[in-house]
């Protein structure tokens, strides 16, 4: 028996965690897992229009698995522009997620 065929069986045969074996399979299925994701990739999920003038605060998750966004303009000023704009950021969030993963967006300054 080959060393690498030694290797695989036994990997096989010790037990796994769930989040060890489900993480690749998130992986590989490009399902968003985490909130994390959503912090990585801002710029891309928001677009320049939003990513531009605003960045995560802060991020909590809710019993419900659901998430409260916190979000601090570059410049306060930008506050209530972004308020208004945060049906539309709660969308592009949640399709993203492909979930209603957003329960409530607030603006710190």
């Amino acid at each position: 028996m080959s060393n690498q065929q030694n290797k695989i069986n036994n990997r096989l045969s010790r037990p796994q965690t769930i989040a060890g074996a489900m993480g690749g399979l998130l992986k590989i299925f490009g399902i968003r897992a985490s909130d994390s994701d959503l912090v990585a990739r801002w710029s891309e999920i928001m677009g320049p229009e939003i990513s531009s003038v605003a960045n995560i605060a802060a991020i909590k998750k809710t019993r419900e698995n659901k998430f409260n966004i916190i979000i601090r303009p570059t410049n306060p000023a930008l506050a209530l522009q972004l308020s208004y704009m945060s049906n539309e950021i709660k969308d592009k969030i949640n399709k993203y997620f492909g979930r209603d993963a957003v329960d409530k967006i607030s603006f710190r300054k």
